[in-house]
């Protein structure tokens, strides 16, 4: 594997991406936030995520699309916390709260590239102390591997030589058909709570997805669900080994089943999306709802719920986070519904 020119930020930073092939997939990642920027089944003539070949497109009308994002992924009230008894002020950037730690967050970092092959990456950022307001020399990786016949294997690592905060996720905005928008998908999600938002989009305690809108245990229609931008509670904890937990279909053959050990899965429905000027990979500009994130996280707002999952991250003891993406024609999968091997 060898990374070639991908573009130049405006600010004059140049962008590398890296090919990954193996199996039946190949993916696109680029050095800025180690975003995958395209992914590909054989057979399949069309993108399965949102993307763009043009770098400027990252700048803002394609922000977080595709990217690890953090160290704080989600959304901090106040863009304050107290740690150890210190307050430390966060980047505000989503009116009075911090969103994805800011516009100088890992998604805006150029990262380097540590170690290829063929068919897997290995990245690295390093954030210095002060860095998205928090302390901490954090060094930061993320691990792409193909796994055949198509499963895309992402493994986030971190550690601090200080206490500090640590929530990265991936934000891949998932449309299998190609289409305008992911209405006609079907989503299923394997958690029995979630998080209700207030108009700031910031949690309350969870509540039971039975009998509301939000309980997504059978898979349903996206054009039939509420609004998404939620957080759905898979445990209390991380779970001993990644675990299938979510299920996206698409209407022209083609499913995601999403395998992951975090303790919650935002689900976002892309409402906000518009790349305009910029094409994505199909083209044309997208539009809302042309894509649907699914990011495997720590509940978001933690500091400020000390009943959630906590994303403390201390000296000595190491952060690792799995993801895996199986990918499969439907017509391929048996007439039973069964859960993809780890």
């Amino acid at each position: 594997m060898t990374a070639r020119p991908f573009g130049t930020m405006p600010d004059g930073r140049v962008v590398q991406v890296a090919t990954l092939r193996a199996g039946e997939l190949t993916a696109r990642v680029l050095t800025l936030g180690a975003t995958l920027q395209d992914l590909r089944l054989a057979g399949t003539p069309w993108p399965l995520i949102l993307g763009s070949d043009m770098a400027g497109a990252y700048d803002g009308a394609l922000l977080w699309a595709g990217a690890v994002v953090g160290p704080v992924a989600n959304r901090i009230g106040g863009a304050q916390v107290t740690l150890a008894g210190r307050r430390y002020a966060l980047p505000a950037n989503d009116g009075a709260n911090s969103l994805h730690s800011g516009p100088q967050g890992l998604s805006a970092r150029i990262w380097q590239i540590e170690a290829a092959s063929d068919s897997a990456l290995c990245m690295i950022c390093t954030l210095a102390p002060g860095d998205c307001g928090l302390p901490g020399h954090r060094i930061v990786r993320a691990r792409y591997r193909i796994v055949p016949p198509a499963t895309l294997e992402l493994v986030l690592e971190a550690e601090t030589d200080t206490p500090t905060l640590m929530n990265p996720a991936h934000h891949v905005y998932w449309n299998l058909d190609g289409s305008v928008t992911t209405g006609a998908h079907r989503l299923q999600i394997d958690a029995d709570r979630y998080l209700p938002c207030d108009a700031q989009g910031l949690p309350g305690a969870p509540l039971p997805v039975a009998g509301t809108g939000f309980d997504l245990r059978t898979p349903r229609p996206v054009n039939d669900l509420p609004p998404l931008d939620h957080n759905f509670c898979l445990g209390d904890t991380p779970a001993a080994a990644p675990r299938p937990v979510a299920q996206l279909r698409g209407a022209r053959g083609v499913q995601m089943v999403l395998e992951t050990d975090a303790p919650g899965l935002q689900a976002y429905d892309g409402r906000a999306l518009n790349s305009t000027p910029y094409p994505g990979l199909m083209g044309q500009p997208y539009v809302p709802h042309a894509g649907l994130a699914l990011e495997p996280q720590f509940w978001p707002n933690a500091p400020h719920h000390p009943d959630f999952p906590q994303i403390t991250l201390t000296p000595g003891m190491p952060w690792r986070q799995t993801t895996r993406y199986h990918i499969a024609r439907t017509e391929d999968l048996p007439t039973t519904p069964q859960r993809p091997p780890s």
